[in-house]
């Protein structure tokens, strides 16, 4: 197996080559991308419409064709649903990433085109391999197999030719041979619908595996390596997997998590890597060791467009290209792709931390914010909060979620938080203390609000029972690895939702 771990390292580390190259061209890249997808798709039905064939700049693809979301686009995707081809993309259309948050009660079928498997995610997991490979040489994780924390949605049949499931369940189904041996747990358990059931499945499957890596959601993980050490009496993952080396994760800010992994993965060599990948395309991959930052990869098939926050409820608004970015600004990201989506708002906000080469991280969401008083806290706020609170209190969170106490009568706004831990806080009223202190410190409009109680009161945070948000998403049918709990909402109906359960 040393011999095999050899040669898929060399083979990997091949293709940094490519990955230093848009690094050092990144506009000639995008712009050579933007002119391929435009002429690939200048027949089908939606090039056609904003005539396609005559589009030669950027700035007319802006003019011309509008800012899309999912419901704009949503007529096109349900005649692909059905069948119909050559609609938003030239190549046949069989498979759709089913995606549904908890922001919204419909679920979303994301098409996924051969070229946007090969050219974007499959790329962009041979690619985060690559870059591990190459900033870790003496690596031996081919000696052994990945632990993949799938989706839970199996892939279901739509008619004769369409197909869906979550992301990572398309992604599974359609692994080569090669990369389904070097996988575990099975597909059968992989890919189970019954999250209770399939955590129990994949600890007994896996324990007797020879574990060099994993990758998933890292709430989920956590669920998945206590059900593991339970199982086999075990203190800690590595006495189970002695030759673990890797976490893979996205979806969620690390940083909360990481002292609980310290405790689940006692070793100080292990290497942890993030990825930006969601149903839409894979945007991004943590490529130096001593940084969080996401570098933006930038020859997968998309196209990109940055719209500065404040301009989201904007009727026409202005995006910038990639050269037009400054550093340190909140924009949402807006996509063109080799898989039919045109000028689409993911809903994800970013901030450039470098721009030569264009790295980025993750703020929040375009509709996970509070500005019920215009101080526009978002999650990237939050979440250095609560990360000072637990440091200050020697407290681990588990989830959280906020939003806003409305003006009644005398009384002033406020926050209301419900927070679930895995390590109590020493000291409560002071881990409140701190929160609120630190959204003073990072959020000037919050602080301004917060000036003698004059508009926003002292949060209000409630401490929740174990499993208070398990059980919610439970109650909802939302269990998985691709639901996650909104941490912000500019309206009470989640804390509404989840109160009753804490009684």
């Amino acid at each position: 197996m040393a011999i095999v771990n050899s040669i898929f390292t060399w083979y990997m580390k091949k293709r940094v080559h490519q990955i230093e190259l848009f690094m050092k061209y990144p506009h000639d890249v995008q712009e050579e991308w933007f002119q391929k997808l435009i002429s690939s798709a200048e027949d089908t039905e939606w090039g056609e419409k904003y005539d396609y064939r005559t589009i030669e700049t950027p700035k007319q693809f802006k003019e011309r064709v509008p800012l899309q979301n999912y419901d704009t686009l949503k007529p096109y995707i349900e005649r692909m649903l059905k069948g119909e081809q050559n609609i938003l993309w030239p190549t046949e259309i069989k498979w759709f990433a089913k995606s549904s948050g908890t922001t919204s009660d419909r679920s979303k079928f994301i098409p996924v085109s051969e070229e946007s498997l090969q050219e974007c995610h499959f790329k962009g997991g041979k690619d985060m391999l690559s870059i591990f490979c190459n900033n870790r040489p003496d690596n031996e994780i081919f000696t052994g197999k990945g632990l993949v924390l799938g989706g839970s949605h199996q892939i279901n049949q739509l008619n004769e030719d369409s197909f869906y499931g979550d992301l990572s369940a398309v992604l599974i189904k359609n692994l080569p041979m090669w990369a389904e041996y070097y996988r575990t747990p099975n597909i059968s358990i992989a890919l189970m619908e019954n999250y209770e059931e399939k955590m129990e499945k994949m600890a007994e499957a896996t324990i007797k595996e020879n574990v060099t890596n994993i990758a998933g959601v890292p709430t989920w993980t956590i669920v998945l390596a206590k059900k593991v050490l339970e199982i086999t009496g075990k203190a800690n993952l590595l006495e189970v997997w002695p030759n673990l080396e890797l976490y893979i994760h996205g979806a969620v800010n690390f940083k909360p998590y990481r002292e609980q992994f310290k405790e689940l993965i006692p070793c100080n060599h292990m290497y942890y890597l993030e990825t930006y990948n969601a149903s839409e395309g894979f945007f991004g991959i943590q490529d130096e060791v001593d940084s969080d930052e996401l570098l933006l990869m930038l020859d997968y098939g998309i196209y990109y467009e940055f719209l500065p926050f404040e301009k989201l409820d904007d009727e026409n608004p202005d995006t910038l290209t990639l050269e037009q970015v400054e550093l340190n600004k909140n924009y949402a990201i807006i996509i063109s792709t080799n898989g039919g989506l045109w000028r689409y708002m993911i809903g994800d906000t970013v901030q450039f931390t470098s721009l030569s080469p264009y790295r980025i991280r993750i703020t929040g969401r375009t509709k996970h914010f509070i500005n019920a008083f215009g101080e526009e806290v978002i999650i990237d706020n939050a979440e250095q909060a609560i990360c000072k609170a637990c440091d200050a209190t020697g407290a681990v969170f588990k989830d959280y979620t906020a939003c806003p106490i409305y003006f009644k009568g005398e009384e002033v706004g406020g926050h209301e938080w419900i927070i679930e831990f895995d390590h109590q806080p020493n000291d409560f009223e002071l881990f409140i203390d701190v929160l609120d202190q630190t959204l003073r410190e990072v959020n000037s409009d919050y602080d301004a609000k917060r000036f003698k109680d004059m508009a926003l009161r002292r949060p209000k945070v409630h401490n929740a029972p174990n499993n208070t948000f398990y059980n919610w998403l439970k109650s909802k049918g939302k269990l998985g690895g691709q639901h996650k709990v909104p941490r912000l909402a500019n309206d009470r109906k989640y804390v509404e939702e989840i109160l009753p359960l804490m009684k």
